[in-house]
């Protein structure tokens, strides 16, 4: 057998990629973070009709230039962000541009700084490119949020990166405007990038979004559709930065994929131009499903955040044999360390499933785990 290359060795499968190959098909699963929903059938007729039209064959590296107008767009009047197409890639999802962002900017040497608990995707890309991960805790008491303090306080001179996801998986928690602007701040004065994962900006409840990228130069901004609308298995996603950025992801973005899916773009740019009725009812599901787990977790004695974003919460279970007896009893769930040390003690639970499965996940969970 040939040895692996050396920069593989600290990198281990997802854990929620294991759960969900060994989970009971017959278990409810509270381990995948994929919308139930299906994609919305305007996108899908689109879709449909870029095949009908042998619209198959391979668009521009960096995307069909009427979806990259379209992202402009949504970027102006949605996130207070100027750019333009020559500045935006599209991307086989938003795990593509993260990827990009680290093979492009992050080396051996190179401090990155990570909100500890988030999501193990990050942790991995950093150590494949040979970065030294920092971490910032994200504590309970203060509803799992970055902030900008606590960062300040990690920034040397090996800073090359820190990456943000608001809102976050694992635990749903929504940075405030304050921090975000600070932290821009502090990536101009230290000269530090920030890549910006905003994938669940529209999964927000009584809150709102802000984008670092409206506040400083130094940040990559990446997003998709696999989250607001439903079309995860499509891998379609996005990035935007300037011109100096851009034109080092478009390097790996180049070498590595030559462009997105055709059909997919096609779908995205309906997504974007369509109504979006879609997504507000969904949005508007999420909800109800994280009011109901989050009081049936408190009520069995899991002290639980009430997430304002994503559709995840993180409660906090001192049993480290909780996520077996879930399994055993029908539920599947995420240990909460595979996000970090400050998971340990927290089990990841998400609510991307129907108002019923969660009752009865919950049922079980009283009844044979807490109970049994």
């Amino acid at each position: 057998m040939i040895n692996p290359a050396s920069r593989t060795k600290s990198i281990e499968l997802s854990q929620i990629r294991k759960m969900f190959e060994v989970a009971n098909p017959n278990a409810i699963n509270l381990g995948i973070g994929e919308p139930d929903f299906n994609v919305p059938e305007n996108i899908k007729n689109a879709m449909k009709n870029s095949i009908d039209e042998n619209d198959t064959h391979y668009t521009s590296n960096k995307g069909l230039i009427e979806l990259r107008e379209e992202i402009v767009k949504k970027f102006k009047n949605e996130n207070g962000i100027k750019t333009n197409t020559e500045n935006i890639i599209v991307t086989v999802g938003a795990s593509e541009a993260l990827f990009m962002c680290a093979q492009a900017f992050i080396e051996k040497g190179d401090d990155v700084i990570l909100p500890n608990p988030s999501f193990l995707s990050y942790e991995a890309c950093v150590n494949i490119a040979g970065g030294t991960i920092v971490p910032v805790d994200c504590k309970m008491e203060n509803e799992f949020k970055l902030k900008a303090d606590d960062v300040a306080e990690k920034i040397t001179k090996n800073t090359k990166a820190i990456i943000l996801n608001s809102p976050s998986n694992p635990t749903g928690a929504v940075m405030e405007k304050e921090d975000i602007k600070a932290i821009a701040d502090l990536s101009m004065d230290n000269n530090f990038l920030i890549i910006s994962d905003e994938i669940y900006e529209k999964i927000i409840y009584d809150k709102k979004h802000y984008s670092p990228a409206k506040y400083s130069d130094n940040v990559i901004t990446l997003n998709g559709f696999s989250k607001t609308y439903a079309m995860t298995g499509l891998r379609i996603g996005y990035l935007t930065a300037n011109e100096f950025y851009t034109e080092e992801l478009l390097k790996i973005h180049q070498y590595n994929i030559a462009c997105a899916n055709t059909t997919s773009q096609r779908g995205a740019y309906e997504a974007l131009t369509g109504p979006q009725d879609e997504v507000e009812k969904m949005v508007n599901e999420f909800k109800n499903r994280r009011n109901l787990i989050v009081s049936r977790l408190n009520e069995m004695g899991y002290e639980t955040v009430n997430a304002e974003g994503a559709f995840y919460v993180f409660p906090k279970i001192d049993d480290e044999n909780f996520v077996s007896k879930a399994a055993e009893a029908g539920v599947i769930t995420v240990p909460g360390v595979a996000f970090g040390s400050n998971g340990k003690g927290h089990v990841r639970m998400s609510y991307a499933n129907s108002y019923e499965n969660i009752e009865k996940a919950m049922d079980i969970l009283e009844e044979r785990v807490v109970n049994g």
